[in-house]
């Protein structure tokens, strides 16, 4: 059995107010990207094939930057799409898997990504045939209706991280489906194919670059270790 990662980096850096893709930032002297690819590389070696999907425009400078940054892992690059439905789509056209083999999903700007949390999701993806890693709610949470809002019982919510891991025979077909606006997630994706959706642990440092301060945070996350 193989193991297939698909890391998708599409940003272009304008809500994060950066004139340079956020995934292409430097944290700690490591692009953000670098760092997830890293990490998947040493989990899941020698039998793991890594994919990068980005946008066409950005693949130049990606490619010069890995010849900056050493060691760079072994991946190929593929051109996402509009959506991340359709980037997600593109790489998962450019590989030929078996059935049984497992394939995960992760965001590219999730630098922080642990072995454990990869290890976890892809024991239970093993077993079950598909890993979503999730970790509490700590905030208090409200649903806005139609005649105000109203608190949730954050007790029965989780959030939800990446690397999402899905077996790969039922994965090609769900991304059959028709693109639809409320696919948040590969998951959402799976689901929506009448795929069960089974939970693994995520943990609390594997944060999404989103914001300036986020990467403030993720430094000072790695100084810790």
């Amino acid at each position: 059995m193989k193991n297939w990662v698909i890391i998708v980096a599409g940003g272009s850096g304008l809500r994060f107010g950066s004139v340079v893709p956020k995934q292409f930032l430097e944290l700690c002297g490591v692009p953000v990207l670098m760092r997830s690819i890293r990490e998947f590389y040493a989990t899941l070696k020698p039998d793991v094939e890594i994919i990068v999907v980005l946008p066409e425009g950005q693949q130049t400078l990606w490619r010069r930057l890995c010849a900056q940054c050493m060691p760079c892992p072994r991946h190929r690059l593929v051109t996402g799409g509009f959506t991340r439905f359709d980037s997600v789509k593109n790489a998962l056209n450019s590989i030929s898997p078996e059935p049984d083999d497992l394939i995960a999903i992760h965001d590219g700007v999730r630098p922080l990504v642990s072995s454990d949390i990869i290890s976890e999701a892809m024991r239970v993806a093993k077993e079950n045939g598909s890993a979503v890693p999730v970790v509490p709610v700590t905030d208090s949470i409200r649903q806005l209706t139609s005649d105000g809002n109203r608190a949730l019982n954050r007790a029965k919510l989780k959030a939800v991280q990446t690397p999402q891991v899905f077996r790969a025979a039922e994965l090609l077909k769900a991304y059959e489906q028709p693109y639809d606006p409320t696919f948040t997630d590969d998951a959402s994706v799976w689901e929506r194919a009448g795929y069960k959706v089974h939970l693994s642990a995520g943990g609390s440092r594997n944060i999404k670059i989103t914001i300036p301060d986020d990467i403030a945070i993720a430094e000072l996350y790695l100084a810790d270790e």
